[in-house]
């Protein structure tokens, strides 16, 4: 297993400041950062495309080993003028309307990457969007999930460029060495990321079961675009190789007249086995009052998201860990009002305003754990070792403390001095 030193978090991040179209691709340091639009059909028999717009930083030696994919937490609503507006872009060939959403000002956890040379991305869709309130989305739908699988994927193979029909654009672009990815997420994200990282066969067989069929194609946006094949018929090394999940402060919406909930994917993640976390926090509402089911509950009968990944008769590699004071913006890098309205709200968990800040403590928190959990993996391949050897890691070593980064205090579990929590603790006696 890969040791990693005790040391402070990176000072600076890569990315340090908002894009615009007119700054693709840029370089900074050692890192490449570039911007890429595309639109994708579900499945090959769906009518109808939806635009993404990924966000990537990349190694400038295009030696990428590994590639962390989050799923940000404030997508898109609704717009009565969005498939006008979509249109009128098409024409004149600009970024709009999703040039200004910018998922990496918030979640910039960049210097995490660069101790093992990774790559780091968001994927956004463009549902439909308003300009009152450009980020909302209720959560629970698995196409985002599937977004965010089509995306590392599309990565992978094509690397940071929309002209995959073109051979020698996509070898000027690639950056991979592998195809291994951890999938992670926050909020709305987190719950999305819960179906990208069940992998590409279970996300086909899940969504055969529950209506919302995967096999997509990708176009790249033109009047008449070109397109891949279907997922299905592209190499296995091109598909992304689930190698680990974090989850933020997940949230969830169950509803099943819509298809939406994440429960098939949880159930799916109990089984799989690799490294999966999911941190909630002490005054988080959003995540454990709001969310249907809520991320984590003290209540052991209760239905939560985490007693879903990790059932107690089950051999679920799933841990969970609470960060007293952890609120549901506090990861963030950037303060959004839309975060912060989740926050004001009084839900008998903590008194007012004791949470953390977005750009604070537990920002810095998240990105040193987002350093050590990649220092996991060894060079090639995904974690080595089993269930036990996860657990004794040196990432859970240093997470089951009562302050791991000497910043951040951890609630214990059960009053004890376990900092973190999974289901069968006699399987490491």
């Amino acid at each position: 297993m890969s040791q990693v030193p005790d040391k402070e978090p990176y000072s600076r991040e890569i990315h340090q400041f908002k894009t615009t179209p007119s700054m693709n691709p840029i370089r900074i340091d050692n890192y490449c950062f570039d911007r890429i639009h595309l639109w994708v059909r579900y499945d090959k028999d769906r009518i109808g495309f939806t635009e993404l717009a990924l966000e990537v930083f990349y190694p400038a030696d295009r030696k990428a080993n590994g590639l962390l994919m989050f799923n940000h937490g404030f997508l898109i609503g609704d717009d009565l003028l969005y498939l006008p507006k979509k249109l009128l872009c098409t024409f004149f060939n600009n970024d709009c309307p999703l040039f200004q959403k910018n998922p990496s000002e918030y979640y910039n956890y960049t210097s995490a990457i660069v101790e093992r040379n990774w790559a780091f991305a968001c994927v956004t869709a463009c549902h439909k969007e308003n300009e009152v309130m450009p980020w909302t989305d209720f959560g629970g739908n698995p196409r985002v999930g599937q977004e965010a699988y089509t995306a590392a994927s599309y990565l992978i193979r094509y690397g940071a460029t929309n002209m995959f029909h073109n051979e020698s654009a996509v070898d000027k672009a690639r950056f991979m060495v592998n195809n291994r990815v951890v999938f992670a997420g926050h909020s709305v994200g987190g719950a999305h990321a819960q179906a990208a990282a069940t992998g590409f066969v279970n996300l086909q067989a899940i969504g055969e079961a529950t209506g919302v069929r995967y096999n997509p194609v990708v176009y790249d946006r033109e009047i008449l675009p070109y397109h891949t094949e279907p997922l299905a018929s592209w190499p296995e090394e091109y598909l992304a190789d689930l190698v680990g999940l974090v989850q933020l402060s997940p949230v969830d919406m169950t509803q099943k007249a819509l298809n939406f909930g994440m429960a098939p994917y949880r159930n799916a993640l109990s089984t799989i086995p690799m490294p999966i976390l999911m941190i909630i926090g002490q005054c988080d509402c959003a995540a454990r009052k709001d969310s249907t089911p809520p991320a984590w509950s003290p209540d052991d009968q209760v239905e939560t998201q985490f007693t879903e990944e990790a059932p107690s008769d089950g051999d679920s590699w799933a841990v969970v860990a609470n960060v007293e004071r952890g609120s549901h913006c506090g990861y963030l890098t950037r303060k959004n009002l839309l975060c912060t309205q989740a926050d004001n709200a009084s839900c008998g968990l903590c008194d007012a305003d004791k949470g953390y800040k977005a750009d604070g403590d537990e920002t810095r928190f998240t990105v040193e754990l987002f350093r050590r959990f990649l220092a996991l993996f060894p060079d090639e391949g995904g974690f080595d070792g089993d269930f036990c050897q996860w657990i004794e890691s040196p990432f859970m070593t240093w997470l089951n403390n009562a302050s791991p980064d000497g910043s951040v205090s951890l609630v214990p579990f059960g009053g004890g001095d376990d900092y973190i929590d999974y289901t069968g603790k006699d399987r490491c006696a």
